[in-house]
């Protein structure tokens, strides 16, 4: 059993909140990263029987070493592009710190990340802001079941949180990128063709056999990259809209195999990114709520 030090952010597995808002930031110049880090940790998170919200917060893994804290060996921040061999691209757009507030109504929500932006801006700036909420319970805007691999609660811990005795032990790596879909081309296909894109059944969900080789599923098998634990969300317009990618996994190397794949890094690319497009790219690691709370007493 987990020392209460190293307990992982409850808000990672809070299934079925309605609404969400991810702020990412980027520190003032002067500013201090131990200052930025301890205005987090001073962040409480409501305590409310209706309309709570769930905060998790990570940061940069680079910022965060510097302040002499562990996380995973190989944890690195997403400075660089990922390249495919036919060019394209998935951006790297890293910031410095992330704070996703996820609740049962977009008021709280709304109040609350207003609140967090008030108290960390003599410190960093909000760089970027998403707000996101379900789609037909589990589905996607492509119509699409999502996490359909994903491990059940009980186990998802064991894929996403850094296991007792490793350095960053109780900690969690996220992947957080924003995609567009292309909407009106994915509308033009008919149902299969849709369903050949990305390896499943649309209306049950249910792998094809055989699936095509440069499927969703076929270039993002967690069975040869290893296992995440998704907490997707559509985003957007009527007009714009896509789909945040919220990857969480215990290392960063399943995250990352499973971009490159995607990207066709010395291999095919995934049909599904001539449908959506990646316009963001960020690492964070999300330490445990004792790793982070013994920042919080340094606050003024």
């Amino acid at each position: 059993m987990s020392a209460v030090h190293d307990v992982p952010q409850a808000g990672i597995f809070a299934l079925g909140t309605a609404s969400h808002c991810y702020l990412e930031f980027d520190l003032r110049e002067g500013a201090e990263p131990r200052g930025l880090v301890a205005l987090v940790a001073s962040l409480r998170e409501p305590r409310t029987t209706i309309g709570g919200v769930n905060l998790v917060s990570g940061f940069r893994p680079g910022l965060w070493r510097e302040l002499g804290a562990t996380a995973p060996a190989e944890l690195r921040d997403f400075a660089e592009p990922v390249r495919g061999d036919d060019g394209f691209e998935m951006p790297a757009t890293q910031h410095d710190a992330l704070l996703w507030l996820s609740g049962s109504a977009y008021d709280v929500v709304f109040d609350e990340a207003r609140a967090a932006i008030n108290c960390l801006a003599p410190v960093a700036t909000a760089a970027a802001e998403t707000t996101s909420w379900p789609y037909r319970h589990d589905r996607d805007l492509t119509g699409f079941v999502d996490g359909t691999e994903n491990p059940s609660l009980a186990l998802a811990p064991d894929v996403a949180v850094v296991p007792d005795g490793r350095p960053g032990a109780g900690g969690s790596v996220v992947l957080l990128q924003r995609w567009l879909h292309a909407a009106a081309a994915w509308e033009a296909l008919s149902v299969t063709e849709q369903e050949r894109v990305m390896g499943r059944t649309k209306a049950d969900s249910v792998e094809l056999d055989p699936r095509p080789v440069d499927s969703h599923v076929a270039r993002t098998d967690q069975g040869d990259f290893g296992d995440i634990f998704r907490r997707n969300m559509p985003y957007g317009t009527v007009g714009e809209h896509g789909t945040m990618f919220v990857g969480f996994a215990r290392e960063q190397q399943p995250l990352q195999r499973m971009l490159e794949s995607m990207a066709g890094v010395g291999g095919q690319r995934d049909a599904l990114t001539r449908y959506a497009t990646p316009l963001t790219g960020a690492y964070y690691f999300v330490p445990s709520v004792g790793a982070l709370r013994a920042f919080a007493s340094e606050t003024a």
